[in-house]
């Protein structure tokens, strides 16, 4: 398991620049922070489920929430710890939300190198949970499953997310009819199965895109017949196409 490569870490925040691939253990922190990638895509995986974090989002981890992080591709991963008088604002519950250019400024001061004193930090952090308090939460998120023929539907497409397979055929594979698996989907994950199989989807998308392959490539890989479906449902999801995205992505990260 690849570790960062380089870390600085003080008490309001931290930096760290992951290879692809690098993970870290299962954690909590005793206060709620903010998670954001200046370059390469992050997932946060929580025992609510994965959420993926493009340049253009911010992930919220609340205090003593367990959590671990994975980079796809090179990543630039920076963190904010908000005092508990500004964390209770946020939300009870991870989330992922949009990242404005207001948004991404404060995160970059707010983890650079420029010496900060107290009252700046904390007239930057009230500005910036102001900012994020206005943002919509973003449907980048892929619940995790408890039912094990929920899991074993989660795993078949997690190997392969190109399969397009109806409903009724995976039931066969894994011992369920299709009404059941449907309510199943519908009570423990709110959300339609193909609702669900989108968002997969989508989060494969986002770290291949990470790890540099074209759109046509990705399209098909993630089980679109064609590019501009694919571009349409990126955009329906992300807030933008995988070509912005990608630009977005490679902008040039800031000390």
């Amino acid at each position: 398991m690849p570790a960062a490569r380089q870390s600085r870490i003080w008490p309001s925040g931290g930096v760290h620049f992951w290879p692809s691939g690098g993970s870290s253990v299962d954690h909590a922190h005793p206060r709620g922070h903010l998670v954001y990638a200046v370059s390469g895509v992050l997932s946060v995986h929580t025992e609510r489920g994965t959420y993926v974090v493009p340049a253009n989002r911010v992930a919220w981890i609340p205090a003593g929430s367990t959590h671990h992080h994975r980079a796809h591709g090179e990543t630039d991963m920076r963190i904010v710890f908000l005092p508990p008088s500004l964390a209770r604002l946020a939300p009870a519950h991870p989330t992922v939300l949009l990242a404005s250019g207001l948004a991404r400024e404060l995160l970059l001061t707010l983890t650079g190198t420029r010496q900060l004193d107290p009252g700046a930090r904390a007239r930057l952090h009230r500005v910036l949970v102001d900012e994020l308090r206005e943002a919509a939460e973003q449907p980048i998120h892929l619940p995790e499953p408890r039912d094990d023929r929920l899991r074993a539907v989660a795993r078949i497409l997690d190997d392969n997310p190109a399969d397009d397979s109806p409903l009724a055929a995976l039931g066969r594979q894994v011992g369920a009819g299709a009404r059941t698996l449907s309510r199943l989907f519908h009570d423990e994950l709110g959300m339609t199965f193909y609702e669900w199989r989108t968002q997969l989807r989508i989060c494969h998308a986002l770290v291949l895109l990470a790890e540099g392959h074209d759109t046509t490539r990705v399209a098909h890989a993630c089980g679109w017949s064609n590019p501009s479906s694919f571009i349409a449902a990126f955009a329906a999801i992300v807030g933008t196409t995988p070509g912005r995205h990608r630009a977005t992505r490679q902008l040039p990260p800031r000390s």
